[in-house]
């Protein structure tokens, strides 16, 4: 009986997460197998697909998909998100009533991670800071412009 309820406890910390178009792609791998165990403190979780990862609480998880098709040039907003170790990453982001959606613009394979909107209105989304080291193992081909660049 407890080696049934130790299973059920270990699949109910499943995150599904859909795997992305090219989620196969050999960088996903590479970005996917550099992520942090941690992010600003919320713990991974195990996923149900390939090139994705999961933080936080089950049921609102802060998610990453590898994989994802890459964002067009856009009038969305576009920030560039710099570490102190010289990790640079431009994100496309777009809110809507589920959260906010953030995906890697200029980089292929893309990237998108989501953040539910109660995890945003309880944390700041700095924490994509943290995915910089993983994601900038996709050398960036565009960056981010804004309408003082033309």
């Amino acid at each position: 009986m407890l080696a049934v309820v130790l299973l059920l406890s270990a699949c109910a910390s499943v995150v599904n997460v859909p795997v992305a178009p090219e989620g196969h792609h050999p960088d996903c791998a590479r970005i996917v197998l550099a992520l942090p165990d941690q992010l600003d403190g919320m713990p991974r979780h195990t996923t149900s697909s390939q090139a994705t990862r999961a933080w936080g609480e089950p049921l609102e998880a802060v998610t990453l998909r590898c994989g994802v098709p890459v964002p067009p040039p856009t009038e969305e907003t576009c920030t560039t998100a710099d570490d102190l170790a010289g990790h640079s990453v431009d994100w496309v982001s777009v809110e809507d009533e589920r959260g906010w959606t953030f995906t890697t613009y200029g980089r292929h394979p893309a990237v998108e991670v989501f953040v539910p909107a109660a995890v945003a209105a309880e944390r700041s989304t700095s924490f994509l800071l943290d995915l910089g080291p993983a994601v900038s193992l996709v050398e960036a081909t565009r960056a981010c412009i804004g309408l003082s660049d033309f």
